[in-house]
């Protein structure tokens, strides 16, 4: 079957609602990876919002549903945390990263006890924003969403400005726009659920208002670009969704054109995306999710035919059995570190479901069906 056709596109979108539904756990969760050693029994607001977004486009509500009550469950439940951090702060307290909330949960709700680089505050910005979408595009009723979206918004209108892990668990001294994007989406999308009160929509707002005014300052690179975190002038494929879907500035704003010109320039090769230049986590290979943003920012610009060839890349990267991995080790920028990866953790994680979720993304702005 040839890959770009119409026929195997479709065949993916219906492989990929199957793989997501068959791994989704009872609780709700979705795993990052069933078989993955380091990924196995866990799940991330991060990824599991934008496979939540995947598969609410594909029409799957009572699964995705499940997933955000399960996360209106747990971040409900660290209401009390949240509240504790926020007193601290506001008495002049400082407050280390290891104290605040989880990045990764276990798939029944509970904070891991693997040790983990465990604060990253993108994951409750993008669950917020999912939410929204699905609620919004399919009227749904999500139990407890009220109560975990003012533990959420207020606890990123508190330390929005902190400094922790971006989404690939690194360098957590610096302050990442990628996380300021989720977060600025976040907050405007907690804003619009119309569920926060009249002091907790003002933090939210005037945290919103701080972010589009620290990236305007910092966040942009001499190039006109945005930067990897304030200070560096690199770029990072995870910025792009700083345009699309978090609309930190449209599409045809010179910031935004920028910003995915430059990171395709450095880091995109025959339709799959590198994370970084200096990425090494198993040799720095293309990942397919990094695909699924490229096509998603060139759809919004109206860019059909090159969305097309991302989408189609990213499908030629499945397995005999239609499973899409992380990443693909073909092209690598560190080739030297592969090694030390596979003997560390094993195979690289596959199936992942988020790469899963980015092509049903993907194929529902081409308007790509099963």
């Amino acid at each position: 079957m040839i890959v770009g056709s119409d026929l195997a596109r479709a065949r993916i979108v219906s492989r990929s609602v199957d793989v997501i539904s068959t791994h989704q756990s009872p609780s709700g969760a979705y795993p990052a990876c069933p078989t993955f050693s380091a990924y196995r029994g866990y799940a991330w607001l991060r990824d599991g919002a934008f496979i939540a977004e995947g598969m609410s486009r594909a029409g799957e509500v009572e699964g995705v549903t499940a997933f955000h009550e399960w996360c209106a469950e747990v971040i409900g439940a660290r209401e009390g945390q949240v509240e504790s951090l926020v007193r601290r702060a506001a008495e002049g307290e400082s407050v280390s990263p290891a104290e605040m909330l989880p990045t990764r949960f276990t798939l029944e709700g509970g904070d891991g006890t693997d040790e983990w680089w465990d604060h990253q505050l993108d994951g409750y910005g993008t669950w917020l924003w999912a939410l929204a979408e699905h609620t919004t595009r399919h009227g749904a009723t999500v139990r407890g969403a009220e109560r975990a979206v003012k533990v959420a918004a207020t606890y990123l209108s508190w330390f929005w400005d902190q400094p922790c892990y971006d989404w690939w668990e690194e360098h957590v001294d610096q302050r990442h726009v990628s996380t300021l994007g989720a977060i600025h989406a976040g907050l405007r999308a907690a804003i619009g659920t119309g569920l926060l009160d009249e002091a907790e929509t003002k933090a939210a707002a005037e945290a919103v208002e701080g972010i589009t005014t620290l990236v305007e300052a910092e966040g942009v690179a001499q190039g006109g670009h945005l930067r990897k975190w304030l200070g560096s002038d690199e770029v990072d494929a995870s910025l792009l969704s700083c345009v699309y879907p978090f609309g930190l500035y449209p599409a045809d704003h010179p910031v935004a054109v920028a910003t995915v010109a430059e990171v395709e320039r450095q880091l995109a090769h025959e339709g799959g995306v590198h994370r970084y230049l200096a990425d090494t986590f198993y040799g720095g290979g293309r990942w397919v999710l990094l695909a699924g943003f490229m096509g998603l920012n060139h759809a919004a610009a109206g860019r059909r035919e090159q969305a097309l060839r991302y989408l189609d890349w990213m499908g030629a990267q499945a397995t005999d059995s239609g499973e899409l991995p992380e990443q693909v080790s073909d092209v690598l920028l560190a080739p030297g570190r592969f090694e030390e990866w596979l003997q560390r953790w094993g195979s690289v994680a596959t199936p992942l479901l988020w790469s899963h979720g980015m092509y049903l993304m993907l194929a529902d702005a081409l308007e790509v069906r099963s």
